[in-house]
């Protein structure tokens, strides 16, 4: 039968000890149900317990008990002097004091309610994999996308007009290369103090902040070059001491400075406070979506400007670019308020920040360290890859600009079809064997790209083509290893590092990529095309070799990392 506990005096760890073993040493169970689960709480802790109680009524629910067979449940209501003289049901006092350690030790920290719990709601797969896609903030990441669209067009654009607009000036590789490496200097030397400042100050004024020193060096930019273009042609040489030319590397490092911390700041914190650090799915969505709009940008900006250029003077089409410029800022601005606001003020958490230290060595020592060195070495290639340099040769060797911009475009729509074929590959392949694949699809067409040019017959219309048919197609495997080797860093590197392991990489790319400027500065005549090529040619086919080197002799760590690829099994 059903026995009823009272402690006189100060019931408080008594009452909770007696109430538990009541449940325990009897064949059912309580349950609580979520009206009366704060209720309950409230009882069991000693920090909602009063001092001393002299009378307290108590409110018990058996279910099924062996003497209550026939009845499913009944209440008890009474007061502790009533129930000590009238009630039938045995009362046993027992001393407070006796039990008042063992009630603490037995009901300590929040598993006093988990001890008289015996069910508890757990979600379905489906339910979980659907709070898992489910953004925390959907309306946010909507406004997030669109101003990322609006600042991503403008800087797409202008990446592609202003090495178009200096190589119409002097048919020369210096100028660009010049340009193209002052500005990887500055990524390297002022992204950690960039990256640091933006930690110390709230997200949004920051962003906002950067946003219009980024759109006042790209109009800073565009007016020097107007006056460029308006002056008597000079000597190569006399040009990089022109004071407008000087200007312009200027501004054209601070747009890209800007430009560098504010992607930083949009993919690798606020999409991911917008969809929400518990829920991959939806972050993974989140992540491939801003991958899309980056290069559908790249498509347009790269397409509407070679068509502007070869219907107009360049002069004007830069005075459409700088009224583009102009038109989207407060577009921006206000669209990246609207993204705060949408998300309940989610931007205006403060940022946690860290001290980085030995950052080279953490990177010397992450596990996937090969994987890493081979997206590192594509980063060499900056000739046979859409960018400054190939726009000014391509326009140095009368391309119609119509058709160099298609170009641009073209590639950038290889790196749209590539988040979808890599998923299949890593479906088929396995991560690991695709990103092999990628990388090895790259290197076979670059080098029938450079046999191409090395003939003899580039000066014909058709060698051409195929040449630039062969690189655009290649981006299709540069683009799937991309996207795959971002997923074998996330899985190599420790969560606790991944930041850390993350931004000394780009330095490293950035590196990279200056240095090879530095060599296309030194060898600046167009004649000097094919030797650069080859330079780029050898830095992919290094990258592939690394990779399968790597894949052909897995270590214990890879296997325990990649438990599941097929050739491991």
């Amino acid at each position: 039968m059903g026995v009823v506990f009272i402690a006189h005096g100060q019931p408080s760890a008594a009452l909770r000890l007696l109430q538990a073993r009541s449940v325990l040493s009897s064949s059912s169970y309580l349950r609580l149900g979520r009206p009366h689960l704060s209720y309950a709480r409230q009882w069991l802790n000693p920090h909602f317990a009063p001092p001393r109680l002299d009378t307290f009524r108590l409110r018990c629910s058996f279910i099924n008990t062996d003497v209550l067979d026939s009845v499913a449940t009944e209440e008890i209501y009474e007061d502790t002097t009533s129930l000590d003289s009238n009630c039938s049901i045995p009362v046993v006092h027992l001393q407070p004091d006796t039990l008042e350690t063992e009630g603490l030790n037995l009901l300590v920290g929040g598993t006093y309610v988990d001890t008289i719990l015996k069910e508890l709601p757990v979600l379905s797969e489906e339910e979980q994999n659907a709070i898992a896609a489910t953004p925390a903030h959907p309306a946010g990441l909507c406004a997030l996308y669109a101003s990322c669209l609006a600042g991503n067009l403008v800087e797409q654009l202008w990446n592609f007009a202003w090495p178009a607009a200096i190589a119409m000036i002097h048919p020369s590789l210096l100028p660009v290369a010049v340009m193209g490496f002052f500005a990887k200097i500055a990524v390297i030397v002022g992204g950690p103090l960039v990256g640091k400042l933006m930690d110390h100050f709230p997200r949004v004024p920051a962003y906002n902040c950067l946003t219009i020193v980024q759109a006042a060096a790209q109009l800073l930019s565009v007016g020097m070059i107007i006056q460029a273009h308006t002056v008597k042609p000079t000597p190569v040489s006399s040009i990089l001491v022109q004071p407008w030319f000087v200007i312009l590397v200027i501004a054209l490092a601070v747009e890209r400075l800007s430009g560098l911390a504010l992607g930083v700041a949009m993919e690798r914190d606020w999409v991911v406070l917008l969809a929400g650090t518990n829920r991959p799915i939806a972050l993974a969505q989140a992540n491939a979506i801003l991958s899309r709009i980056d290069l559908l940008c790249e498509i347009a900006g790269a397409s509407l400007f070679g068509v502007f250029l070869s219907k107009h003077e360049p002069v004007t089409c830069l005075k459409l670019a700088a009224s583009l410029m102009i038109w989207s800022l407060p577009v921006v601005v206000v669209l990246t308020w609207l993204t705060n606001k949408l998300s309940a003020g989610v931007l205006d958490l403060a940022t946690s920040i860290e001290v980085i230290k030995h950052g080279w060595f953490e990177y010397i020592q992450q596990p996937v360290l090969p994987a890493s060195l081979a997206y590192v070495l594509l980063y060499f290639n900056v000739v046979l890859a859409p960018g400054g340099l190939m726009t000014a040769f391509l326009t140095q060797h009368g391309l119609n600009p119509t058709i160099i911009g298609g170009f641009s475009g073209l590639c950038a729509f290889m790196g749209v079809a590539a988040t979808f074929v890599s998923a299949k590959m890593v479906k088929r392949l396995g991560i690991l064997k695709a990103g092999a694949a990628g990388l090895i699809f790259q290197a076979s067409l670059l080098t029938i790209a450079v046999a191409v040019y090395l003939s003899g017959s580039f000066s014909q219309k058709i060698p051409v083509v195929f040449f630039l048919c062969l690189i655009v197609l290649s981006r299709l495997g540069h683009m799937s290893y991309d996207v795959v080797g971002a997923q074998i860093l996330q899985t190599g590197i420790p969560a606790s590092k991944v930041n850390l392991i993350g931004t000394t990489e780009v330095a490293v790319a950035s590196m990279a990529e200056s240095i090879m400027l530095g060599v296309a500065i030194i060898a600046n005549d167009v004649s000097h095309f094919g030797f650069l090529a080859i330079l780029s040619l050898l830095s992919v086919v290094g990258a592939a070799c690394l990779y399968c080197s790597w894949l052909k002799s897995p270590t214990d760590t890879q296997r325990s990392l990649f438990p599941f690829e097929p050739h491991f099994s």
